[in-house]
């Protein structure tokens, strides 16, 4: 098969045009593409998953162990003719300066993928040679086995810096996209708009795929990234033995999408059956629940028609009554507040069974990893358990939380974070099961113990 990592020398040199716009191209050869995203993103993954109509995955060597990511790699592309890795920032870039750990370069070593690099080579012609000659030498594992640049001003332009690479650094460079090829993705302060709320995209993944066709060689990209099947035995995802049937409601729609996908997969594994509902189309908590899953997305975007929709924001509040054991990240914290204020000032009521609000700003308030230690009376995380997550977003939460819900230590801070109740669990925080499959264990042993307590004597019975 076909697999490998579409990396770039930084952020903005165009990684998410080319794959959406590959991912199309190879489509329309009839291949069956696979997408994968390095490091904590939500929106890439949603783009991925529009154009191949199947999930894509997250992979990240700092959330999860090496057998972890190949798992991953291996499961959702066993059907697959091709998968396509898209990088995170630039090819060297993950949890450290001082090392390779959560970056694109990283996970090619661990999944064994040939790097295409792609470079920014405006108003560049020999130069841009030295910039491939130091990623191929900053780490002999490094594996670049071809070179596309973008934003060239002509053909004629492309030849100069093709032949520059070619003769300095002794790999091909297969294409091209010259300034204004494509047209330029909308985007908000979370990045890419998610393609949850474009509709039908299509004929602009129709567009980019005609653009690059045009100027990039897709049978040498084929010839270059042959792969070997990564053969894995047995996984965390596989069905574990001492499951029991447990009903989980996950909140999904475009408020709210972040979601891993193997944080879902673990889920099942584990015996959750997934019931989907919109807040947004003022579905309320499907009854067989006995937990609640609210994750990230975009609820500030629609925070007017949240606030009208009565009939989900009762009975999300009622199932927490009830004692559903219930897991909010980011969003879905924001959500459970007493209102989002938007950065105009205008503020609208959420559901309010977290005291406080949240205030949209201009400027990032947290990006990063986060490594999370659990307290006392974490359903999620006993005391001491600890899982990784990240952080990633521009709201700030204005009140007083008495009852910090875990431990959170990023590069820059250590502090007590999040929400807590006998049943709850904020926090801006996102968890990523696979880091500890214990968190999932935890959390239906705490739906099956909830259900006990409300209705003994049919439980008994």
């Amino acid at each position: 098969m076909n697999r490998f990592v579409l990396a770039g020398t930084g952020s903005g040199v165009g990684k998410t045009t080319f794959t959406i716009g590959i991912m199309r191209a190879l489509m329309k050869r009839g291949l069956n593409v696979q997408g994968f995203k390095c490091g904590p993103d939500y929106i890439d993954p949603a783009y991925h998953s529009a154009v191949t109509k199947r999930p894509s995955r997250n992979i990240d060597s700092f959330m999860m162990d090496h057998d972890t990511v190949r798992a991953i790699v291996a499961r959702a592309s066993n059907d697959a003719d091709a998968a396509i890795i898209e990088g995170v920032m630039g090819f060297y870039d993950g949890k450290s300066p001082l090392s390779n750990e959560g970056s694109a370069a990283h996970i090619s070593e661990i999944t064994s993928s040939p790097v295409i690099l792609i470079v920014n080579a405006a108003s560049m012609a020999r130069s841009a040679a030295a910039i491939v000659k130091g990623f191929q030498m900053l780490d002999e594992n490094s594996h670049i086995v071809g070179v596309i640049a973008n934003q060239l001003g002509s053909r004629s332009h492309f030849d100069i810096v093709k032949t520059a690479i070619e003769q300095e650094c002794g790999i091909p460079v297969i294409g091209y996209l010259p300034k204004g090829a494509v047209a330029k993705m909308p985007s908000r302060h979370l990045g890419l708009v998610p393609a949850i709320e474009r509709g039908d995209l299509d004929s602009y993944f129709d567009s980019l795929a005609e653009a690059i066709e045009e100027t990039v060689d897709i049978d040498q990209l084929l010839e270059l990234t042959k792969a070997q099947v990564l053969a894995v035995s047995s996984s965390i995802f596989d069905a574990q033995p001492e499951r029991q049937e447990v009903h989980i409601a996950v909140a999904r729609d475009a408020a709210f999408n972040f979601y891993y996908e193997e944080n879902l997969e673990l889920l099942r594994a584990h015996g959750a059956t997934l019931h989907f509902f919109s807040p947004l189309q003022n579905e309320e908590v499907p009854e067989k629940a006995q937990g609640l899953y609210i994750g990230g997305g975009f609820p500030e975007e629609f925070a007017e028609a949240l606030a009208k929709n009565e009939a989900a924001k009762l009975s999300i509040k009622a199932a927490l009554e009830r004692g559903l054991p219930t897991l909010a990240e980011c969003g879905g914290f924001m959500y459970l507040t007493e209102e989002i204020a938007d950065r105009k000032g205008q503020a609208f009521p959420m559901i309010g069974v977290i005291p406080g609000r949240v205030r949209m700003q201009d400027k990032l308030a947290a990006l990063g990893y986060r490594e999370i230690t659990g307290v006392p009376g974490n359903f999620l995380m006993n005391e001491g358990e600890q899982a990784k997550g990240h952080e990633f977003h521009y709201s700030s939460y204005e009140g007083e939380l008495s009852s910090p819900a875990y431990f959170s230590k990023g590069r820059f801070r250590s502090q007590r974070e999040g929400y807590l109740t006998d049943n709850l669990v904020a926090g801006y925080t996102h968890f990523h099961f696979a880091s500890n499959p214990q968190l999932v264990k935890n959390w239906l042993a705490a739906c099956l113990e909830a259900e006990h307590e409300l209705f003994p004597v049919i439980n008994e019975s």
